[in-house]
């Protein structure tokens, strides 16, 4: 089995690469791995001090609930298998306090983490907007938790599809093609069409193309592509390489299940 990165966007925390010699099966398991058993931190319990603001506690806290929070897994585990026994602790748990007490809105970055490595990963979002005389002061706990559990625990997104390309020949109407590319799969000139290659991966439209010529035919190798999609806890490397690791995990378990 051999990867081959393909396109890498850090400022959108997305990761595309080419799986080759593997199985749809595989792919498959690897992709439900990312979506629910890679582990984040997000916040479980809130402690409303006070909360004079328009929205109810239950909705104030469950705001907050789903901000995603930058993870650092080396330091933190799960509560059942943390030596304070589920008591919380510093290993198992990340303490995070928001105090505000001024008009106009409340941003995610105004939120204080015990940790600095592990703070709210979009620092304007808002929260809440604050009238006079309007405040909040509410104390989080966040713990690491797996998507399976609760989506705001998922690392991410991701998904795979099989290698296209793409071959023109002689097309009846190329600029009437052209009219219906939307994704810049296409160039034109004259009434001759040409493909944009870097351009292919990214279309949902290449069978839609195909069926509007007989001059255009699409084909699907063995290899697959691959995309990570992170929400920005962890990077799209550290979200693979856990999944990995993760995978491993079962298999050992199921060796010894059947030995």
């Amino acid at each position: 089995m051999k990867l081959e990165k393909i396109k890498e966007e850090r400022k959108k925390n997305k990761l595309t690469f080419l799986l080759k010699g593997s199985t749809d099966v595989f792919a498959n398991a690897i992709r439900r791995l990312i979506v629910e058993e890679v582990p984040t931190l997000a916040v479980e319990d809130v402690e409303v001090r006070d909360n004079s603001s328009a929205l109810y506690d239950e909705m104030l806290a469950l705001r907050l609930g789903l901000l995603p929070i930058s993870t650092d897994l080396k330091s933190y585990q799960f509560k059942e298998g943390c030596s304070c026994q589920g008591a919380g602790c510093a290993q198992c748990e990340l303490k995070i306090t928001l105090k505000v007490a001024r008009r106009g809105y409340v941003y995610a970055e105004e939120a204080k983490s015990a940790d600095s490595k592990c703070t709210f990963v979009y620092p304007k979002t808002p929260i809440v907007k604050l009238l006079p005389k309007q405040k909040i002061d509410v104390t989080m706990t966040a713990v690491l938790g797996k998507g399976k559990e609760h989506t705001k625990w998922s690392s991410g997104w991701a998904i795979f599809m099989h290698e296209p390309s793409i071959k023109v020949g002689k097309v009846a109407d190329a600029q009437a093609i052209m009219e219906k590319c939307t994704d810049g799969v296409f160039t034109v000139k004259g009434n001759t069409l040409s493909v944009n290659e870097e351009n292919v991966y990214n279309s949902q439209l290449l069978e839609f193309y195909s069926s509007l010529d007989k001059g255009i035919a699409v084909e699907y190798s063995d290899n697959l592509i691959f995309t990570v999609e992170s929400w920005g806890q962890l990077s799209c490397r550290e979200m693979l390489q856990k999944s990995a690791e993760i995978l491993l995990e079962k298999v050992e378990m199921l060796e010894k299940a059947i030995t």
